[in-house]
Order: structure tokens, then C-alpha cells, then sequence
């Protein structure tokens, strides 16, 4: 899908993204605070911003924060919303995020949340957040990611990269703008073979309802009939990593985020 198809498909999402819980209140973003401890004297850029949740919680700790997003639409709620929050040091800009419009070496901080999946080229934009941090500058990521393996027997990769393909193509069903997640083990490496050092990782579970997860994209009702036979029977990797419950009329499932910490020395 064309970046202009996913301006598109999120452009009039925005209030949705406002108020959608796993955004607003998923516990990444505390913890993202505590792994980066920013500083007073930084200028912080966030990309992907949507409605600015992680330039907001960060705004309070750093000199200036930019929330960007290449959805440029999504830009007036980040906005509304930082001036509900009294936040005077957050400003707003359109970019692209594997291009970002900023000159080299031009911010203590860089972060991105619950977005990289939807990017055509991941180690692009890598690249591009360590060319826009100054030397000891930090680069945080937190996305959904999918299974992976340390074993080396053939099967057991082929197995660990079938459900990681099943739960790409079950969230591409949902969200035709999703591109790929990426593992934990994947990311790591990136940071990694890109020049990043002092590496943090963890992941996190985030228990999703099946209904506002959907609904949230406007899913049409046989892509939902579709995706909750996906989730009805699973392949056994799947099934461990997404543990879906049906309960009554509710269906849920969780995803699992990987939060990724990095330092440019």
C-alpha cells in the first residue's frame, strides 16, 4: 500500500486514535519514560505521532517536543490536545518518517510508537533517526511484534516464520495499511547492524477486545467473520502468542509489544 493510501485510510481517524485506550493508555508509555529518563535540556521528536500520546507524556520532561506524523491531518487533535494539557513546548510538523524533514543531528530524542508496522521500509527509517540524533542521543521504538526462535533446526524456523506471516496477514486483513511486524529478536538486530549501543528490550502483553479493535478500523462483517475464524483455530504457535478467549458475546486476544531502547554514541 502507497504512503498516500495509508494518509487515506488514517486521515479521518484521528478522534478515534484520541480517545482509543490501547493509545491513550497502554501501559508503553509509562514505561518508555523510565527506560529514556529524559532530560530537561533536550529536543525531543516524535514520529508517527497521530494524536501526540507520546509527545504528550513526554512533553513535561524536555526542553521541546515535536510531534510529527506524515498523516498531516492527524496534526490539529495532537495539538488541541497538548493545549487541554497546558503542554506550551509541544509544536507540530508533517513528515515522513523514513524521510524526516529535520537536518542531521538535530534532536537528544527520537521515539515512535505503535507505528512502524505500517512502514514500507523499517531499516529506512532506522537510519533516518540516527541521522537526525546528536552524538549520545537517544532512539526509542515500541510496536506490536510477532514470535520468533533461537533455535537454529530448520523446522522450527520455517514453523516460527509461518505464524509470524499468519498473525501479519491476520492484522493486514484488519488494517489493509499494515506492512509487516517485525520480532523483538529482528529489532535488536537492526539497532544493532545500524550502530545504536547501550541496548534496552522488553516486551509487554496488551490484552485487546476483539470488537473495538475492528470496529475502530471500520473492518466490513465478512473480514470479521474471517478474523475471528483465524482466531477460532489458530496454529499452535499462534495460538500461545495471541491466546485468544471467547467469552460469552466478547472475544479477546493479546497482542505483544516490544519496547526497543537505544543511544547514539
Amino acid at each position: 500500500m502507497s504512503k498516500r493510501k495509508v494518509q487515506e485510510m488514517f486521515g479521518g481517524k484521528a478522534e478515534a486514535y484520541a480517545t482509543s485506550r490501547v493509545h491513550a493508555k497502554g501501559a508503553s508509555l509509562q514505561r518508555l519514560v523510565e527506560l529514556i529518563e529524559p532530560q530537561p535540556s533536550w529536543v525531543a521528536l516524535d514520529l508517527a505521532t497521530a494524536a501526540g500520546h507520546t509527545a504528550h507524556i513526554l512533553a513535561p520532561h524536555v526542553a521541546q517536543m515535536v510531534a510529527s506524523d506524515i498523516t498531516v491531518s492527524m496534526l490539529p487533535k495532537a495539538r488541541s490536545m497538548a493545549a487541554e494539557k497546558e503542554l506550551a513546548n509541544v509544536v507540530t510538523a508533517g513528515t515522513d518518517a523514513e524521510l524526516i524533514a529535520f537536518a542531521n543531528e538535530s534532536f537528544d530524542l527520537v521515539t515512535c510508537r505503535i507505528a512502524p508496522h505500517h512502514f514500507p521500509n523499517i531499516p529506512m527509517f532506522v537510519q533516518e533517526a540516527w541521522r537526525v540524533l546528536r552524538p549520545g542521543g537517544v532512539f526509542a521504538v515500541v510496536d506490536n511484534i510477532v514470535p520468533s526462535t533461537g533455535s537454529k533446526k530448520k523446522k522450527d524456523q520455517v514453523a516460527y516464520a509461518n505464524a509470524a506471516d499468519f498473525i501479519n496477514g491476520f492484522e493486514k486483513l484488519r488494517d489493509p495499511s499494515h506492512a509487516a511486524c517485525w520480532s523483538l529478536h529482528a529489532w535488536v538486530q537492526l539497532f544493532r547492524n545500524v550502530g545504536f549501543t547501550d541496548i534496552q528490550q522488553e516486551t509487554m502483553p496488551k490484552r485487546m477486545e476483539f470488537a473495538p479493535w475492528a470496529d475502530r478500523m471500520h473492518v466490513a462483517a465478512d473480514d470479521k467473520t474471517r478474523l475471528i475464524a483465524m482466531l477460532t483455530q489458530p496454529p499452535k504457535i499462534v495460538e500461545e502468542f495471541l491466546t485468544p478467549e471467547f467469552e460469552a458475546d466478547k472475544i479477546f486476544f493479546t497482542i505483544r509489544e516490544g519496547i526497543i531502547v537505544g543511544r547514539k554514541m
